[in-house]
């Protein structure tokens, strides 16, 4: 499972002087960006292929809390793709330092054309990537979202 160590920063919190529901999105988000960069999808090939991730739909479930400056490991698992892989589901589970499951966010995207602002099926290479990532227990198949 892909997993990267972070932290609940000041900019983190809340008025319960505990992370905010936003902030888990935030972590989620650079965990699949931070996954997509370490294997050859920087911000700068996106750009150059005129692609990006859109997420059209995320789904928090949230178990225990995480305190300022808490350690947190966020981690990254494909729950559902689409054959030709332009329709994803991705998993980040969010632990505290003591191990304990935080957050759990399901992400549902696909890939959008940045020029035709429309969705499309990715490169050979990006789906090759997407497919690196472990699969979640739950896995599913899922149709496409390219209109054929």
């Amino acid at each position: 499972m892909f997993e990267k160590k972070m932290m609940a920063g000041w900019g983190d919190m809340d008025f319960n002087s505990h992370m905010r529901n936003t902030a888990f999105l935030d972590k989620a988000g650079d965990v699949r960006m931070l996954f997509l960069s370490e294997n050859g999808f920087s911000m700068g090939e996106f750009k150059r292929q005129n692609i990006g991730p859109v997420v059209m739909k995320d789904d928090i479930a949230y178990f225990k809390e995480v305190m300022l400056l808490e350690p947190i490991t966020v981690t990254l698992g494909l729950a559902g793709m689409s054959q030709d892989g332009s329709r994803w589901l991705l998993r980040s589970d969010i632990y505290r330092g003591d191990g304990k499951l935080a957050a759990r966010i399901t992400s549902a995207g696909g890939w959008l054309d940045l020029v035709a602002r429309k969705l499309i099926v990715p490169p050979p290479a990006l789906l090759a990537t997407w497919q690196i990532l472990e699969k979640t227990e739950d896995f599913a198949d899922l149709p496409s979202s390219v209109a054929r």
